[in-house]
């Protein structure tokens, strides 16, 4: 009997070694700055390890996972326009989806103004969802969640 629950042991612990680690070359910051009365800039900023991209919201259909900002409603704020990206975009024919991507390495700041209603304290739930790569594989997208306080 304890012949087998010594092999069970085994080779139970044999799965957990040989369990494949799933990492995230991405990491992100969140942040807010004023640029005027009532106005911020909202900043979510993916720095990307080296080998590694991620994809533009621009990215077309057929392709991988385009990065999707959502912004969680917010009585008190406006958006004024569209997510801005600020980094180096990078363009190619990407054989295996047969598109032309347009995707971000080592770093890429997403940046979005919003004018408060009123002169108040408040915050923004922000949601982002984003697909990386390398030249051998690509992770399934991942959805990333940030309030973000604007003072």
């Amino acid at each position: 009997m304890k012949k087998l629950l010594f092999a069970s042991f085994l080779l139970l612990f044999s799965n957990f070694l040989f369990a494949q680690i799933v990492r995230n070359p991405v990491s992100w910051t969140a942040t807010s700055k004023k640029i005027g009365d009532q106005t911020y800039e909202i900043h979510l900023t993916a720095n990307i390890e080296n080998a590694w991209h991620i994809y533009s919201q621009s990215t077309p259909d057929g392709g991988p996972v385009p990065t999707s900002i959502a912004f969680t409603k917010n009585p008190l704020i406006v958006k004024q326009g569209t997510t801005k990206e600020v980094g180096k975009l990078q363009q190619h024919h990407e054989p295996l989806f047969g598109v032309d991507v347009k995707q971000y390495s080592n770093k890429v700041d997403f940046v979005q103004v919003v004018k408060l209603k009123a002169n108040v304290k408040t915050s923004v739930d922000v949601a982002v969802e984003f697909m990386s790569c390398n030249d051998k594989e690509c992770l399934p997208p991942v959805t990333k969640n940030f309030t973000v306080a604007l003072k």
